[in-house]
């Protein structure tokens, strides 16, 4: 292990300032260009770094044992950097040391960058995983999918140029941990990647590479950071992936498992690359998963995403069970990605669900966004409707909306739609809703707003300040240009949306769909408006409706209406309540439409019909049919065909005494 002292640092920080105050840099730094190297310049656009810092020669002095002493020559600035390789959790150095584990434990206490390099200034000596250790911190405080949050404030840092210059120029006195790790840290702070900081970093770790001898941890660390600096195509990388698949994996502890699943999940770019590995990986992993922490449930679940392992599902079902009991210990990054995995492999657990809903009504407020709104996609796809998640999310949007993003909230707002369910708290959700609306309506993306408005048709939540909006032609031609463009399905969307204002808002007076633009079902393969009826929950309807009107002439099984939903019975009655045969159009006065609604038209864990159901049966109403529902739950119940009979006359004909045929 190398240690660092940064004392010499310090020393010249504080000289440099004297001398600039005095008016004798100058000089100083003439004298010092005879004593030493140039720094190089190593950050990418480094630039405005190297005004000063460029100029200045450092010296270094290096004891036969690598122990650090002070450098006191007069007129210097500078002291001394030193390595030590025999190093242990304590050291032997005059410099002020500190032992690893309480350096740990106080890096992880800190909550900027900046008290990380007011600690490491605190310091004298250090040792290189240590320092690595620093670098890799900072990189939680600063980097974030966009990059760097503030590149000068930490490139331009003294403690942070040092602690480079040491690594590059004692890169080969470096332990393997403290070589990748540093390397890892500086990658993703953006450093140049065609430094000498970096190129000499590289070097050095395809020369540890070469001898074969770096364990699985530092092996994916490595990986990892040639794949952030390179990309999938890095040469190294195969290399690494084999000595990888050398290792015996029976002796792998949970947290390398872990690692190499991050690796692969980087690197694989064609379908079926080193399954063999992962087969192997996923098989040990089943048998591993009661000993997972959260953090490597969430870490192996995003990567089995990624990979679209859907062969190891076996895995997914264990991982996603044993992760009930991590649920309140989940931190939010690791509950999207366990929520992520649920939603991606199509698995439900009904414990799952009961731990968010005693987590969620109780974080909702405090929880990052993007945990909250993948709580309610998972609730989405899986058609659970759940109060306690649902009001608990409507009260914590119509206090924070203004912190989400527009896809966040076309997230929130959306599943209470689609599972008709409107909170307590509607009214003041949706007027944040409208308010957000009105002054964000341009940066929502156009399928996202469509969605979001159709979804509030649903709930009786209609969006009529913003339908000259939608159906302008302008907003229209944005759709068309945007995947999946004017497919059927959103077309359906528009189509129901001009249905809605048309019987649910006569007051609207402005532009409405074109012609062109209107679909004449709602009913299309796949994604759909509405359900196709169940067939075998159809037959016995059927029979017990021949049973009941004496022939399969009186009533008309999916029928086709001019307002584009999709009939699954409809019976016609004349003026005195007579059944007419469905050939018959003329003195038609009343029609009856059968629901007959299966499983799939509810909600997974209650007995409330979806959206889509909802406001189709509405819309009949409006359209003058009388809605007749028979769901699945009360018909299956009947053990007979009489009591079928019976049960369809009590529904159809609730005032009339059944005939006898």
């Amino acid at each position: 292990m190398a240690l660092i002292n940064l004392q010499s640092f310090q020393f010249y920080s504080s000289s440099v300032r004297t001398c600039r105050s005095l008016g004798t840099l100058r000089k100083t730094l003439n004298h010092l260009s005879d004593q030493g190297r140039q720094l190089r310049s190593w950050c990418c656009g480094s630039s405005v770094f190297g005004t000063v810092l460029s100029r200045v020669r450092f010296r270094y002095v290096f004891c036969r044992n690598y122990h650090a002493e002070p450098w006191n020559q007069s007129n210097s600035i500078m002291g001394s950097v030193h390595l030590h390789r025999d190093a242990g959790n304590s050291s032997k150095s005059d410099g002020k040391w500190m032992d690893e584990q309480k350096f740990f434990m106080e890096l992880n206490s800190l909550n900027s960058s900046n008290e990380i390099f007011k600690f490491l200034s605190s310091l004298e000596v250090l040792s290189d995983t240590m320092a690595a250790a620093a670098l890799q911190r900072i990189c939680e405080f600063e980097v974030d999918d966009s990059g760097l949050k503030n590149p000068e404030a930490i490139l331009e840092n003294e403690v942070f140029r040092a602690l480079c210059f040491q690594f590059e120029h004692e890169s080969q006195k470096l332990s393997d941990t403290g070589l990748v790790t540093a390397l890892q840290a500086l990658i993703k702070l953006r450093v140049d990647p065609w430094s000498t900081l970096i190129v000499r970093l590289v070097s050095e770790s395809q020369e540890r590479l070469d001898k074969g001898q770096l364990t699985i941890r530092n092996l994916c660390i490595l990986g990892e950071s040639l794949l952030d600096l390179e990309g999938p195509g890095c040469i190294m990388l195969e290399q690494i992936v084999n000595q990888v698949q050398g290792k015996k994996l029976e002796e792998w502890t949970t947290e390398d498992i872990a690692m190499v699943y991050g690796m692969l999940q980087m690197s694989i770019t064609e379908e079926g690359q080193y399954q063999d590995l992962l087969n192997h990986m996923n098989n040990i992993t089943l048998t591993l998963a009661p000993q997972l922490s959260p953090k490597l449930i969430s870490r192996i679940l995003k990567a089995l995403v990624i990979l679209d392992q859907t062969q190891a599902i076996p895995l997914v079902i264990r991982l996603c069970k044993y992760s009930v009991r991590h649920v309140p210990r989940f931190t939010d990054d690791e509950l999207v990605n366990v929520l992520g995995a649920f939603i991606h492999f199509g698995h439900t657990d009904q414990f799952f669900t009961e731990a968010l809903e005693r987590l969620v009504p109780k974080s909702s407020f405090t929880m990052y966004p993007e945990a909250v709104s993948k709580v309610m996609q998972y609730c989405c796809r899986k058609l659970i409707r759940s109060k306690p998640i649902f009001d608990a999310v409507a009260e914590s949007f119509a206090y924070n909306a203004d912190k989400y993003t527009t896809r966040q909230i076309a997230e929130y707002i959306v599943p209470f739609g689609t599972l008709n369910y409107l909170p307590p708290s509607a009214p003041s959700v949706f007027r944040k809703l409208e308010r957000i609306l009105n002054a964000h309506f341009t940066q929502f993306q156009p399928h996202t707003l469509l969605n979001l408005l159709h979804s509030c048709t649903l709930i009786e939540r209609y969006p009529v300040n913003f339908l000259a909006k939608i159906f302008n032609p302008i907003f229209l031609q944005q759709l068309q240009a945007q995947t999946p463009g004017l497919d059927r399905f959103v077309l359906s969307q528009l189509t129901q949306l001009f249905l809605t204002v048309t019987l649910e808002c006569p007051f609207y007076k402005g532009p409405t769909l074109l012609p062109k633009y209107r679909v004449k079902s709602f009913l299309i393969p796949g994604r759909s408006l509405e359900s196709s009826v169940d067939v075998h929950l159809y037959n016995r309807v059927k029979t017990g409706l021949v049973a009941l009107l004496g022939s399969r002439m009186y009533f008309a099984s999916r029928v086709l209406t001019p307002y584009c939903y999709t009939l699954d019975v409809e019976i016609k009655l004349d003026e005195e309540g007579f059944v007419l045969p469905t050939t018959l159009y003329e003195e038609v006065h009343r029609r009856i439409a059968l629901c007959i609604d299966d499983q799939t038209r509810f909600c997974s864990n209650n007995h409330s019909l979806l959206g889509k159901e909802a406001i189709k049966q509405r819309h009949l109403q409006l359209l003058g049919y009388e809605v007749v529902q028979i769901p699945f739950f009360e018909f299956e119940t009947l053990n007979n065909s009489r009591e079928r009979v019976e049960y369809l006359h009590k529904k159809i004909f609730p005032h009339t005494y059944r005939l006898n045929w």
